[in-house]
């Protein structure tokens, strides 16, 4: 195994300058899946499960998401909550049980509400409520990825360590191109945060910077 002195952030940045890999690329028709972002993981100043890394994140997440509706391709929020019981939250919820553990994000609770600040479209967008770390397990992206015919999926949100890493590798999985802006999603630590980006990079999603991303919207 190698070892370097080098922080996760510098190792991300050296393979962000000099990729080792090629991309997957864009695709014909794309689907933004912006995941978990939810007041338990993007209001640092309510409950200290929450993080954030870029303070612009919201803001581009808006705008991919505005860019998408206008090419009519579809929007996905997930978010997660479970039963007063948390038996729904499976193995996952067994390792700790204080008001800030996961499975203790209860339905209809300020926790599970998706930020205020997001705009999202009721009439257009899916909202889909997930259990586990990917958005890909028992919902229905799947099969709207199917129906709508889709070869791209853009992936936002959190953490980039835990449900952003588990849907882009069901996303490729699924055999989706799989494109992560880097500025739209976060983490609690940047090392978890960089060292992860640097191994999506290198097996699973082209991260990419989100201007990149607006521009192939745009075209």
């Amino acid at each position: 195994m190698e070892t370097s002195q080098k922080t996760a952030r510098e190792l991300y940045n050296e393979l962000k300058a000099s990729p080792s890999r090629k991309r997957f690329g864009f695709g014909e028709k794309g689907i933004l899946v912006n995941v978990d972002l939810q007041k338990a993981y993007t209001r640092t100043d309510l409950f200290k499960t929450a993080y954030e890394t870029n303070p612009d994140q919201i803001k581009y997440v808006n705008e991919l998401a505005s860019k998408f509706r206008i090419k009519k391709w579809p929007v996905v929020w997930t978010h997660v909550a479970y039963m007063g019981s948390g038996e729904d939250c499976g193995v996952w919820g067994t390792r700790t049980d204080t008001e800030d553990s996961l499975q203790n994000i209860k339905f209809n609770s300020e926790r599970s509400e998706l930020d205020d600040r997001l705009k999202v479209d009721s009439e257009k967008d899916i909202v889909y409520c997930k259990k586990m770390p990917s958005a890909f397990f028992e919902t229905q992206l799947q099969s709207l990825c199917v129906w709508h015919k889709i070869d791209t999926v853009v992936v936002t949100g959190g953490s980039t360590s835990g449900c952003i890493r588990a849907t882009a590798v069901d996303s490729l999985s699924h055999g989706y191109r799989t494109i992560i802006p880097e500025e739209c999603v976060a983490d609690k630590h940047e090392s978890y945060h960089f060292a992860n980006l640097t191994d999506l990079s290198i097996k699973y999603a082209d991260v990419l910077d989100v201007e990149e991303v607006m521009s192939w919207l745009s075209e």
